[in-house]
């Protein structure tokens, strides 16, 4: 008689039952809430199960019977941090600034913890976190009640472009952060450098005033970076929403064919 073997588990926090733990003093909330603070001050290369465990006074075989991997961690990780990006509710009378308002709460979210963006597409299946499938399920709501046929590509596209600047950035202000300087002092240091690389690229020599005022508020050039990319995606995503009449259009031009 043939023994039916066990499929393999999905390796996901996500799909296995919450072990039980008898050390009451050391929760999986409270491993979790130390390993965002060691992402956000030391970045992902200086987190183990190891280091975290001292910072915890704590064995890392303790932290394993409440985490059984790190990438069940940096999931965790993940969805704690999916709970502060602000979603507007579904249904308001501009779409648009809905939509800006989430993806500048994203932005801001990622900027705080540099390594968000960095784990999305590497943290196993994090999308099925709680906080991360609330924010889903906003998003959602919010693209359908706008319109869009097909609400999910539309949220896909936008968040692309959101992830992708937010990745780029978050490494710009890493590096920032690891030369001991401000932002400013930074680009005024770097400055010389650029320009003397981009000396005989013509098109790149065309650039400079963009140059010069990220020297004087490298902040405000990112920013304005951002809402000009959005602004494009919006624009064309607008142009998917199918065409509403204007109230009253219908009879007006009925009356104009009885005339």
């Amino acid at each position: 008689m043939s023994r039916t073997k066990d499929k393999n588990p999905i390796p996901s926090v996500w799909t296995r039952e919450r072990r039980r733990t008898d050390q009451p003093a050391l929760s999986r909330d409270a491993i979790v809430r130390e390993a965002i603070a060691m992402l956000d001050a030391e970045g992902i290369e200086a987190l183990s199960m190891r280091k975290l465990g001292a910072r915890l006074n704590a064995g890392a075989t303790s932290l394993y019977r409440h985490v059984a991997t790190k990438d069940e961690l940096m999931e965790l990780a993940v969805d704690e941090v999916a709970a502060e990006i602000h979603v507007p509710p579904a249904g308001g009378p501009d779409w648009r600034a809905a939509v800006t308002e989430a993806a500048g709460s994203f932005r801001t979210t990622a900027l705080r913890h540099p390594w968000l963006t960095l784990v999305l597409g590497q943290a196993g299946l994090a999308y099925l976190g709680p906080n991360y499938m609330t924010f889903s399920e906003r998003l959602a709501a919010l693209f359908t009640a706008a319109g869009f046929p097909e609400p999910g590509r539309a949220i896909d596209a936008v968040f692309s472009y959101v992830i992708g600047m937010s990745t780029t950035e978050a490494a710009w202000l890493t590096t920032v952060a690891r030369s001991g300087e401000s932002e400013p002092e930074f680009v005024a240091r770097l400055l010389p450098a650029a320009q003397q690389a981009s000396a005989g690229h013509d098109h790149l020599t065309a650039a400079g005033p963009e140059t010069s005022a990220q020297a004087s508020d490298p902040a405000k050039l990112r920013d304005d970076k951002f809402s000009y990319g959005l602004e494009v995606v919006l624009d064309g995503l607008a142009l998917r929403l199918p065409k509403r009449p204007r109230p009253g259009l219908s009879r007006r031009r009925l009356r104009g064919t009885d005339v």
